[in-house]
């Protein structure tokens, strides 16, 4: 197989830009970039560090982060596995980019910037649900943003094709592919109901 090993190499297959795709960057938060980053509860924040890269999906019960200003972002650090690889990336390398999406819309709203890491309660405790605080808070520095066109989300019918997760792994099931021993159905069992006491 041969590879392709140059830009320009690339290029020559793919031609110009699509104009449209170059004028539709914003460089700072503009109105209508805000309403559709306030409308998103779930995000896809992507990392890179020593180790390599790490893409990891955050979720909330309403905007999944705060506009602070123009090129400010807040994302709260919700519960999750303490792997915590995205904090560690972003302690050792601070470029991020981040996918947000709707549900129903055929667009997606990708940012490009650099992060920081902050647990200063001043942060952390703008942010509450169900009583509880993020122990972090990461802080994002916008570079650019823009939407992505819908051809993505309609070639995958995401939206429109309705429960799939049949036909695929459960969670207990890929933990007992790893470990013979683990019981992966009382987990895939019980865990929606224990999860309720640990989403924030």
């Amino acid at each position: 197989m041969k590879m392709l090993d140059t830009p320009e190499a690339l290029e020559a297959l793919y031609g110009d830009p699509v104009p449209a795709s170059l004028t539709k960057v914003a460089t700072r938060m503009t109105p209508l970039y805000r309403q559709w980053i306030e409308a998103a509860r779930f995000v896809v924040l992507s990392t890179v560090g020593p180790e390599g890269t790490d893409g990891s999906p955050r979720g909330d019960d309403g905007p999944v982060v705060r506009i602070v200003d123009a090129q400010t972002l807040w994302m709260p650090d919700w519960r999750g596995n303490n792997r915590i690889d995205s904090l560690r990336n972003i302690l050792r390398d601070g470029r991020v980019s981040l996918m947000f999406m709707v549900p129903g819309s055929g667009n997606v709203v990708r940012v490009n910037g650099r992060a920081v890491l902050t647990a200063d309660p001043q942060v952390t405790g703008c942010f509450e649900q169900r009583g509880q605080h993020p122990k972090t808070v990461i802080v994002i520095t916008l570079d650019e943003m823009y939407f992505q066109c819908a051809k993505a989300i309609m070639r995958s019918g995401v939206w429109s094709r309705g429960d799939e997760s049949a036909q695929v792994p459960t969670a207990g099931q890929f933990i007992k592919e790893q470990d013979r021993a683990f019981d992966g159905e009382t987990y895939d069992a019980t865990y929606p109901e224990n999860a309720k006491t640990r989403m924030w």
